[in-house]
């Protein structure tokens, strides 16, 4: 009698097998996030100290509200998306749990805060499949723009930009009346020497604009073609303008005031031709679509 009551009485509850599974599913999650947040919150609170103090990687705040945005914005694709536990992406949760001890015990913070990215990769792998990492793949590898190279590789960069910029705007320089000797990142002038330093090599505003290359290619371009283009793009940009930085401060040290250039100019200055690349960035996407307007609409 009870349990035909039970099948004929809606009302009556019943335990559902699923709903246990999805609240001990849930539950895993959980301890997986804790684990996570035990596991990096001092590579966290680093790495922003780092995007407050490091003015080359002062866009890292942005990136990941851009990541989140996103993983939003394919919520529908993500949602469609069948889910297939694997085993192929334990290794890779092993390998970035090997990499964090290294980062932490080698005192190497691009390999420990690598090692997120990695980990978190494996774990969508092993709890949702393959077919979830290729939805993600995006915002995973936006999350690389937010992690400050390491000084080894930093130097490979900064140096060849800071030659590269010396060189050009001493070839300029002498096109505009003022008379150059260069040696190395040095800009030789008849009123005083022009070093090209490290903060001048054009870095700072080639990893900003870079980044905002990416953000602006996904939000007004719809295929990869065209949005790589524009990332592309923005390197010989922030070069040029770096370039014209450093003429511009050659001439107000030859004509003006030394002191004043270095200091007002120089400063003020990088923030006018940080706009000014912003805007060739926008020249070139409007280029872009008038020589291919047609293939901008496709998918």
């Amino acid at each position: 009698m009870d349990l035909a009551a039970k099948e004929t009485n809606p009302e009556l509850p019943l335990t559902s097998p699923s709903g246990t599974t999805a609240r001990l599913g849930w539950l895993a999650y959980a301890s997986i996030a804790l684990l996570l947040v035990v596991l990096y919150y001092r590579v966290a609170i680093k790495l922003v100290y780092d995007w407050s103090t490091i003015p080359d990687y002062s866009h890292g705040f942005l990136v990941p509200f851009f990541a989140a945005f996103l993983i939003w914005d394919k919520r529908k694709v993500l949602q469609a998306t069948p889910i297939r536990q694997s085993w192929f992406g334990v290794p890779l949760v092993v390998f970035s749990i090997v990499v964090l001890i290294l980062g932490v015990y080698g005192v190497e913070l691009f390999t420990s805060r690598m090692s997120f990215i990695f980990l978190m990769t494996g774990l969508i792998w092993t709890f949702f499949g393959w077919a979830m990492v290729r939805a993600l793949r995006f915002p995973l590898l936006v999350l690389v723009l937010a992690v400050p190279f390491p000084a080894i590789l930093f130097n490979q960069i900064t140096f060849p930009l800071q030659l590269l910029a010396s060189r050009i705007a001493s070839e300029i320089l002498p096109l505009l009346g003022v008379p150059t000797l260069h040696e190395g990142n040095v800009i030789e002038l008849p009123v005083m020497k022009l070093e090209v330093a490290e903060a001048c090599s054009g870095i700072r505003s080639l990893m900003s604009l870079f980044t905002l290359a990416v953000f602006y290619g996904y939000f007004l371009e719809r295929t990869n073609r065209r949005r790589i283009l524009l990332a592309l793009a923005s390197i010989p940009i922030a070069v040029a303008a770096n370039v014209a930085r450093i003429v511009g401060t050659g001439l107000c040290v030859q004509y003006w005031d030394p002191e004043k250039a270095l200091g007002f100019f120089h400063e003020f200055s990088g923030w006018v031709m940080f706009v000014i690349s912003l805007a060739c960035l926008y020249l070139v996407h409007r280029a872009m679509q008038l020589i291919s307007p047609a293939k901008a609409q496709t998918t």
